[in-house]
């Protein structure tokens, strides 16, 4: 399958402190990535590496010419007095790097956001003020803005945050979706595992400058995170499940980022 986006060597660091060095990565075509760890272990950074925000200390990244990037970010309430409508929002992502498109290029848009719309089911509230959406509502409009302009890559950072479990399954299902039909790359930033395991291809777990690549059944291992964290981590699998048991005895399902590995 084709490389969408291909990290060679990459190093990312705030003065003194690295928060990922040597990083070799590629994103193939299709494919759903998971990205893993706690807190200021640079997840989001990477992302704003691949949206082209932030510059790498060292190393490259390579995508080919031409390559489309959508992105959804976390899910945060919206003040309730906005009067932007749902399609306003969508089409903020067809207009973001457009200037002037013309009458031709208005009925495009339109096209474009109404199948975007279409896509994640969002219809029934496309016209109404996002502010008095619910945030599942919300994220479905996210997810729907971060498609419009048909991106190769889909870029998700944490976007399944302060989500219902229904709300959770219906969001990841949306972005499998696109994967599957369109044959789009998925890097998910995460803290919680389950809710997208049975989708995910391949895990990247970082961890105070280290990091492992593979499998969610490679990386997900006592021994890996282990290594990774310096300190006992016991995981297991409940029912499909993944159960993380970090240090002092606390049992952390879902939640690898509140390890007590201090």
């Amino acid at each position: 399958m084709p490389t969408r986006v291909a990290l060679r060597g990459a190093t990312l660091a705030y003065g003194k402190r690295t928060l990922w060095s040597g990083l070799d990565l590629e994103l193939k075509q299709g494919e759903f990535v998971a990205v893993l760890g706690p807190n200021g272990s640079g997840k989001t950074s990477l992302l704003r590496v691949l949206l082209g925000l932030q510059k790498l200390s060292g190393g490259s990244i390579q995508t080919p010419e031409g390559t489309g990037i959508g992105y959804i970010p976390q899910q945060r309430a919206l003040d309730p007095t906005i009067t932007l409508r749902g399609r306003d929002l969508v089409s903020l992502g067809y207009d973001g790097h457009r200037w002037g498109v013309g009458l031709k290029g208005m009925r495009e848009r339109k096209q474009r956001v109404d199948e975007a719309i279409r896509a994640v089911g969002a219809e029934a509230f496309a016209n109404r003020p996002v502010g008095l959406l619910s945030g599942g509502e919300q994220q479905r409009l996210r997810v729907a803005q971060a498609l419009v302009c048909d991106p190769d890559v889909l870029l998700c950072d944490e976007p399944l945050l302060s989500l219902d479990l229904a709300h959770q399954q219906a969001v990841s299902q949306l972005i499998d979706k696109r994967r599957t039909d369109a044959g789009t790359s998925v890097l998910f930033v995460t803290h919680e595992i389950n809710p997208i395991l049975p989708l995910v291809d391949r895990v990247l777990y970082l961890v105070d400058g280290r990091f492992r690549i593979g499998t969610p059944d490679e990386v997900m291992t006592s021994e890996v995170l282990s290594e990774l964290y310096r300190t006992r981590i016991d995981v297991v699998r409940v029912r499909g499940q993944i159960i993380v048991v970090g240090a002092q005895g606390a049992v952390e399902s879902n939640q690898p980022h509140h390890l007590q590995v201090d």
